[in-house]
């Protein structure tokens, strides 16, 4: 073979791999059949190719709290989780996976998301407690909120929110600036056990926390959410006022 042939057999080559890597199409099970992704109703593959880089293998948690915690899959019904998978959730880090919504999943595959994380629900890890309602009851009162934050939170995030020395800040201007006001209720009912943060049981023994107090202390964090989050002027703005937190 001559120096053109080798250089025209490389490029050919070459070709057939990028082509193989932009298919749209996608191997799966144990045979390694060729199917489209729209085809795709495995969950652990749905899940690990489009969850698990941020709730972790397995919804244990990762960058984004852990799905197969047994708390918030006690809160939170099939609606709750179709429609945050589908739709997202609009200003955070959460995106929208239904193609209704600009998504790349089926109306199909986000029902096996659904029905999969589902199926890690453990209702006897509450043993008798109910838990506090997923959404808000009535609505919270930032003052409130500080004194709850105090009694309940301070010991492991400090005393203004910014750190202790069992837990990170949770009033950081790009923590808050991408997750809602949801997200934080979620949390303060279901903590972060794969990060050793309790759920509303445990932040005091034997004082479990009530529903108004957890609004109480998610409407404190939400008034912490600084109004344009990233604009150095703004902020300058702030300091030059003493603060407007």
């Amino acid at each position: 073979m001559n120096r053109r042939s080798a250089y025209v057999s490389l490029v050919v080559a070459l070709l057939g791999v990028l082509a193989a890597c932009s298919s749209p199409f996608a191997f799966h099970g144990s045979g390694r059949e060729l199917i489209s992704p729209d085809e795709v109703v495995d969950f652990d593959l749905l899940f690990g190719q489009n969850c698990a880089g941020c709730h972790g293998v397995n919804g244990r948690g990762g960058a984004a709290f852990a799905l197969a915690n047994p708390v918030f899959l006690a809160i939170a019904d099939d609606a709750v989780i179709r429609r945050t998978a589908a739709n997202g959730v609009p200003g955070t880090l959460m995106p929208a996976f239904a193609r209704s919504a600009g998504g790349v999943l089926t109306d199909r595959q986000i029902e096996v998301l659904v029905q999969g994380i589902r199926s890690w629900a453990n209702p006897a890890a509450l043993g008798s407690q109910t838990p506090p309602p997923y959404s808000a009851t009535a609505p919270g009162d930032p003052q409130r909120g500080a004194a709850v934050y105090r009694t309940y939170c301070s010991s492991c995030h400090g005393a203004d929110g910014r750190g202790g020395n069992k837990a990170s800040s949770i009033i950081g201007d790009s923590y808050l600036a991408l997750i809602s006001d949801q997200q934080l209720r979620t949390i303060v009912i279901a903590g972060r056990p794969e990060l050793g943060a309790p759920d509303w049981r445990s932040d005091v023994v034997g004082q479990p926390l009530p529903d108004q107090s957890i609004s109480d202390v998610v409407a404190w964090l939400s008034a912490q959410r600084p109004k344009f989050p990233g604009r150095p002027d703004q902020l300058a703005s702030e300091n030059s006022d003493g603060g407007s937190r």
